[in-house]
């Protein structure tokens, strides 16, 4: 049922690329803390930024991802969401006011699950093991007629393993949000 609106891609990054984007977020990330609110209470313990620009050698990893996961073009800020290892993103619906119908992240310094519900059946559900140096696309189907959620370490079990999870960057790419309606 998700197998084209939910996909997972083992190892698309190296180990150098993971270290090189890393080296270039702890810049952005040294001075800021982990909140444990958000505004539409979907996330704990995390910190977040948006990145226009990169450096050279990691705007061609932000390319590449562009060009595997999208078909058109992107948002030009990537997102990008630390979640530190007592953090968790709670069941939420993404909102189609802040993107369109694709986003694809990159999962940096561990594994984690992804769980995805559907919000009608709720007993239709996909559990998702997401490696670390992965990328995932989630889009349509899988992005507005599933509630997903990034598992805490009580509840985080892969095919009856556990599977815990450190801190966890994800670096983010949004295809934009339709035009508003007139």
């Amino acid at each position: 049922m998700l197998e084209k609106d939910f996909q997972v891609h083992k190892d698309f990054i190296s180990a150098e690329e993971e270290n090189n984007l890393l080296e270039e977020l702890e810049l952005k990330f040294k001075r800021s803390r982990y909140q444990y609110d958000h505004w539409d209470d979907a996330i704990h313990g995390y910190r977040e930024t948006e990145k226009p620009t990169w450096n050279q050698v990691n705007d061609c990893v932000i390319n590449r991802l562009r060009a595997f996961a999208f078909s058109t073009t992107t948002m030009q800020h990537v997102h990008v969401l630390d979640l530190a290892e007592n953090g968790h993103i709670k069941p939420h619906l993404d909102s189609i006011k802040f993107c369109g119908p694709t986003i694809s992240g990159i999962s940096l310094l561990t594994a984690s699950v992804m769980r995805l519900i559907h919000i009608q059946r709720p007993q239709v559900l996909v559990t998702a093991l997401l490696p670390r140096r992965s990328l995932y696309i989630m889009k349509d189907f899988a992005r507005y007629e599933f509630n997903h959620e990034i598992l805490n370490n009580s509840e985080s079990f892969f095919r009856g393993e556990k599977v815990t999870k450190t801190r966890r960057i994800s670096v983010i790419c949004r295809s934009p949000p339709p035009p508003p309606s007139s």
